[in-house]
């Protein structure tokens, strides 16, 4: 049987060893420890944040996040509908609702015209939405200037779910910078990991030290067990943290790897009618994260996608859009089609940082082959 093609996996590169051993041998198994601060730091130093939180995981960052913010139930939270659940889910934590708003066909992210749209149809329903929730999918920064321009004008703050876009850049500043608040994810899947984990980042200090607050169960300062708040165990444990020290230290590289991947992919297949790519705006730094390419159909979609799989090699349509997704049918969506059309003939391709030369040929060759 051939070899196995994942989708993304995870590549670690021995230098996390140094940091989870030291952990061990001086008994920091908990959530705290230095390397839950060095790890923060070196988010900071390497996104220009003020201040970051780490977590348990992106999605316990985009609660926090929204808690910060004074969401509450009942409480409107604009968001993209192309993206994964994650994005969504801690809105109904929240007991908020979801306002879906659809996709620009440059970046695949929020529309900032459909999100003008849909706050001036709120506030005319008599309803201001409290937060935006946007997403840089697949690592593509979204329109920023556009966005925060909507944001300051109608005075909602922006949560950045850059959990895709550590390493992306917009005029040269890292996403999850931009907001009020920016979230990250270290997945298993993602450009580097922590096995699982996220953090939080924001230029108001305030924000990170309660969401450590809040991550730690809101343990009020006394000498006994004492609550004010009600709390979470959304801590990074020290030894996650080590793994991400570890994996710091090879970001840019990693960056490298996926953005080669995604020209060879380029070089290889845009010669083939039936498939193109979303190129980056002049200004827009992207870690490709993962290589997406858009086919003429769904049928071609498919025919390739099986084709993969006969072949052992993993791929994934690109995300369903939330106002799609059963759970969430019900909730109000300014859509203009863009994202169900990039749902139905969109492919995400084998995008690892440690694929090599070999595996790349043989994707390209899997799909060629399909479509002859």
């Amino acid at each position: 049987m051939k070899e196995k093609i994942w989708l993304s996996s995870p590549h670690l590169s021995g230098e996390e060893q140094k940091y989870v051993k030291e952990a061990f041998d001086t008994n920091w198994v908990a959530p705290l420890g230095p390397n839950v601060n060095g790890f923060e730091k070196e988010i900071c130093d390497y996104t220009g944040a003020k201040s970051c939180s780490v977590l348990s995981s992106g999605t316990a960052a985009i609660h926090l996040a929204l808690i910060i913010l004074g969401i509450k139930e009942g409480d409107e939270v604009l968001c993209s509908t192309f993206t994964f659940s994650a994005t969504v889910n801690p809105i109904r934590y929240e007991k908020a609702i979801p306002i879906f708003i659809d996709s620009e066909k440059d970046t695949w992210n929020m529309c900032p015209e459909l999100l003008e749209k849909a706050i001036l149809d709120r506030i005319a329903n008599g309803t201001k939405p409290k937060a935006i929730v946007i997403v840089h999918l697949y690592g593509m920064p979204s329109k920023m200037n556009e966005l925060m321009a909507v944001s300051r004008k109608y005075n909602i703050p922006i949560i950045e779910d850059a959990a895709e876009a550590i390493g992306s850049t917009f005029d040269g500043k890292a996403m999850g910078t931009f907001g009020e608040i920016g979230v990250y994810s270290f997945n298993g899947n993602k450009i580097i990991t922590t096995s699982g984990g996220g953090a939080m980042v924001s230029n108001e200090e305030e924000y990170c030290k309660k969401a450590t607050f809040l991550a730690t169960q809101a343990r009020d300062q006394a000498p006994h067990y004492q609550h004010s708040h009600i709390g979470y165990n959304y801590r990074m444990s020290n030894i996650c943290a080590g793994i991400g020290r570890g994996q710091m230290e090879v970001l840019n590289e990693r960056v490298t790897a996926r953005r080669r991947n995604f020209e060879f992919y380029k070089k290889k297949l845009e010669g083939i009618k039936e498939i193109s790519f979303v190129n980056e705006p002049e200004g827009f730094y992207s870690n490709r994260w993962l290589t997406a390419i858009l086919t003429d159909s769904y049928d071609t979609r498919e025919k390739i996608r099986i084709s993969l799989e006969n072949e052992q090699i993993e791929s994934r349509p690109l995300w369903k859009p939330m106002h799609m997704q059963p759970i969430f049918l019900t909730y109000p969506a300014y859509l203009n089609d863009v994202s169900e059309n990039l749902f139905e003939r969109g492919l995400c391709l084998p995008s690892g940082s440690n694929l090599t030369s070999n595996d790349l040929e043989r994707v390209v060759r899997a799909i060629s082959n399909s479509l002859k």
